[in-house]
């Protein structure tokens, strides 16, 4: 019995509460989490599956007591994109994030063919997918999903049925590849052995060739069907005047397949199916275990699939409601959403308060309370109780679309340095083929009966899958790694030139700061009326986007402003009431002298002064020093006046400050810098720093939205987050290490090969599996930097630095 700890609840192992519920499992008293955690294990237990708790090797997912209504999963117009007929029903995809070992799929497997109507089912455990077969005469879906939710596996709907047929498709054809192969590899390998072993020719001649022409038949589907992806890449490779490593794997399989068939026919001395079909076995094998690689990166779009919501409940004018397929709402709509749901649209809170999870677009475990007005995302899970949003973006404009496209934008890039080792993986290529020829004239002088069997040694145990392989695995990996954390990589080089930086400029309103400055105080001269100038100036701010429109967010009645421009460094002016104002710097407002107040005047007379102040990022002053510890040089260049950029660098330790800062004078600063030949990295916030953003060596945006828009950062962190900075940066140092790792180990065992091989000490089939363990091990060694399974820890909140006085500019 797999049991949980005294203190963990028997099913899903989370901690207890202190009034646990309990109930009576094989006359044995287990205490639970929650009744629905209870009712679960129950039921097991009467449906006889007990054996799920012994064959298990994690907890199950909590299964929880808040009601799940799947009814709408029936509806036709919601699942046609979803749902395909099959032979006496229909059949469907779901995905869950609970399954947590083989026991959970053969749970669920178990659990639903007991279901009257289930034609078929497949729970796969590694990939998070169940394929559904159900009669829709004898059951309803809803019904089946009921049945799994109430084991602890929520249910989601997948991307599509077609892109599920496909993926599925895909798979079964490598998995059959592989199969075909690997039984191939033993009976050629069986029939070989027996020809081996004559060591003194005692072996009939027919019954030598019986064993050949078996094996022949044996080869030929695993080398023309199961290698078929190696000749089709071969075919393609040529078709474009290049060579590849398609060509080096295709052209020695049916090298030894060609030889080993005109030996069989004219009776020759050596056969050599077996090196063809094991060659294929093993870099089938290699082959699928770079795919898996390159699966850990597509994690975040599987994540994103499962937070879309199935439907919506929409609020009608005369205060009704109705469910809608989520692809129904517009712009404008009002929909409910219940506890424990997914936001189905982007949009903004109508209530006094809710509380939302954010996880999944952010990266914050803490659920984010959030006040009427407030921005809420789609995919975003409401907590505590229900919550009216009034939508303002659907299907591709919503934030989790955005992440989505941005995911997968990520993952179709080619690094220049992937595109080097192609490069270099050719002309390897061409070299061994040259040395092949002058291997086999060698041989064919020295000794004619060994001269293609050294060659194809040579081919084989040479290939450059392994150099092709070593930075494609590991830089796919590295981007789902970094996807894990909350960042997007936006520019295919954007981690190779992370790893090189040796300095890192901030921004600082909305990077180092909260963005959210708070208005101190206000004072106004000549009697000007304080409630008046609160107004205009909200009026300038309304629409600016700029985090100084926090601080007027709470003024009430302010009128329209018109022919609006934003000054960079400076401020902001507009006409009010028939009026020309300006907001900002005391200079650009008013003509006086900086003071680092804010102020609002005609352009040569003020009429109000505000007091702003900001607070450091809580995590601020811990990221500056994570960013130390990895040997960085922290910089701070701000728009903001002089004594509140050193008072806010001091606060921070951050030596080297620079303040009342243009855009091009930042864009200037880090000239300066790459000019001494440092690697520079700008963090910014994505709002109006974009020419420094981009003349950086590489960038990253940090913002709670507005960065996803920003195409000039190289990096974005969908987190506010400042850890995702050293922690982006120390994953690609160990990016860099592994590849270094990968390439060296590449090359180094090709050196030593390839003077084994000429030498002839390597027979073909063992030269197979020693390039197979090459590309398995760069394959491998790629993994390493995948995140590991457990969820990270939250850290431990931080006081925030002391609020620090600050006029930020309209140009930080």
């Amino acid at each position: 019995m797999n049991a949980q700890p005294d203190h963990a609840c028997f099913h899903c192992g989370e901690p207890l509460p202190d009034h646990p519920a309990t109930a009576t499992i094989d006359a044995e008293p287990r205490s639970f989490c929650c009744d629905g955690c209870a009712g679960a294990a129950q039921w097991i237990r009467d449906a006889d599956l007990g054996d799920y708790y012994a064959l298990r090797s994690a907890p199950a997912g909590q299964v929880g007591v808040e009601p799940v209504d799947f009814s709408a999963w029936d509806r036709d117009d919601l699942l046609h994109e979803h749902v395909h007929a099959v032979e006496g029903g229909r059949e469907i995809t779901v995905l869950t994030d609970g399954m947590r070992c083989a026991a959970c799929a053969w749970l669920i497997d178990r659990a639903l063919r007991r279901e009257p109507g289930v034609l078929d089912i497949s729970a796969n455990a590694v990939t998070g997918r169940i394929r559904i077969a159900w009669d829709p005469a004898k059951v309803v879906l809803s019904a089946l999903l009921q049945r799994i939710a109430a084991l602890g596996y929520r249910p989601y709907l997948s991307g599509g049925e077609a892109g599920e047929q496909a993926r599925r498709a895909e798979r079964n054809r490598w998995l059959l590849r592989l199969g075909l192969a690997g039984l191939g590899a033993m009976q050629a390998m069986m029939f070989a052995e027996a020809l081996y072993l004559d060591f003194n020719n005692t072996m009939p001649i027919a019954t030598r060739d019986f064993f050949r022409w078996v094996t022949l038949l044996v080869s030929s589907p695993v080398v023309f069907w199961a290698g078929w992806p190696f000749i089709a890449g071969m075919l393609r490779e040529l078709r474009g005047r290049r060579l590849g490593m398609d060509t080096l794997v295709a052209s020695a399989t049916l090298l030894a397949y060609g030889a080993s068939l005109v030996e069989t026919i004219r009776g020759g001395a050596h056969v050599w199916y077996d090196a063809a079909v094991m060659f294929v076995f093993f870099l089938l094998a290699a082959r699928m275990l770079e795919q898996r690689a390159r699966n850990i990166a597509s994690a975040q779009v599987d994540a994103l699939a499962r937070a879309r919501p199935v439907i919506a409940i929409r609020e009608l004018a005369d205060g009704g409601r109705e469910a809608v397929p989520v692809a129904a709402l517009r712009v404008g709509d009002i929909v409910r959403v219940a506890a424990g749901d997914a936001l189905p649209a982007d949009g903004r809170l109508l209530d006094d308060e809710a509380c939302f999870e954010e996880a999944l677009l952010t990266g914050e475990s803490t659920p984010v309370r959030k006040r009427a007005g407030a921005d809420v995302y789609a995919g975003t899970v409401c907590r505590e109780h229900p919550a009216r949003v009034h939508v303002r973006g659907v299907g591709a404009d919503t934030r989790l679309s955005q992440l989505a496209r941005l995911v997968e934008h990520a993952q179709e890039h080619r690094p220049p340095l992937a595109r080097l080792a192609d490069r270099i993986a050719g002309w390897f290529v061409l070299a061994l083929l040259l040395a092949a020829l002058l291997v086999w004239l060698g041989w064919r002088i020295h000794d004619p009966s060994r001269a293609l069997e050294v060659t194809l040694a040579l081919l084989v145990i040479s290939c450059p899958c392994a150099l092709s392989m070593s930075i494609p695995a590991a830089l796919a990996v590295a981007h789902g790694a970094l996807a894990r954390i909350g960042v997007l990589a936006l520019r295919p080089d954007a981690l190779e030139t992370l790893a090189d930086v040796t300095d890192v400029v901030f921004d600082k309103t909305g990077t180092l700061s909260d963005g959210r400055p708070r208005r101190a105080s206000v004072e106004t001269t000549g009697g000007f009326d304080v409630q008046q100038a609160l107004r205009i100036a909200a009026a300038l701010e309304r629409d600016s986007g700029h985090p100084l429109a926090h601080v007027f967010a709470d003024v009430e009645g302010a009128p329209e402003a018109s022919n609006v421009r934003a000054v960079p460094g400076a401020g902001i002016e507009g006409v009010v009431d028939g009026v020309a104002w300006r907001l900002g710097q005391s200079g650009f407002a008013c003509g006086g002298d900086d003071d680092g107040d804010l102020w609002l005047g005609d352009g040569h007379h003020g009429v109000a002064r505000f007091g702003v102040h900001e607070a450091a990022r809580a995590e601020a002053a811990e990221a500056i020093a994570a960013l130390r510890a990895l040997g960085l040089r922290v910089h701070l260049s701000s728009g903001d006046s002089v004594d509140a950029v050193a008072r806010f660098g001091q606060a921070l330790a951050i030596d080297d400050v620079h303040a009342r800062q243009t855009p091009e004078q930042k864009l200037a600063f880090v000239r300066a810098l790459q000019a001494e030949g440092r690697r520079v990295a700008m963090v910014g916030d994505g709002l109006n720093d974009a020419p420094v953003l981009a003349g950086a060596d590489v960038s990253l945006a940090v913002a709670d939205g507005a960065a996803l828009a920003q195409r000039a950062a190289d990096l974005v962190a969908t987190h506010p987050s400042l850890m995702r900075v050293p922690e982006s940066v120390a994953l690609a140092r160990r990016t860099r290490r592994i590849i270094r790792q990968n390439l060296a180990w590449a090359l180094g065992y090709n050196v030593l090969a390839l003077p084994l091989a000429a030498a002839g000490l390597v027979t073909p089939w063992l030269a197979a599996l020693g390039m197979a363990a090459s590309s398995l091990t760069v394959t491998l060694n790629a993994l390493r930097l995948a995140p590991r399974r457990e969820s990270r820890q939250k850290p431990q909140p931080r006081p925030a630095t002391a609020m620090i006085a600050a006029a930020p500019s309209q140009a930080d």
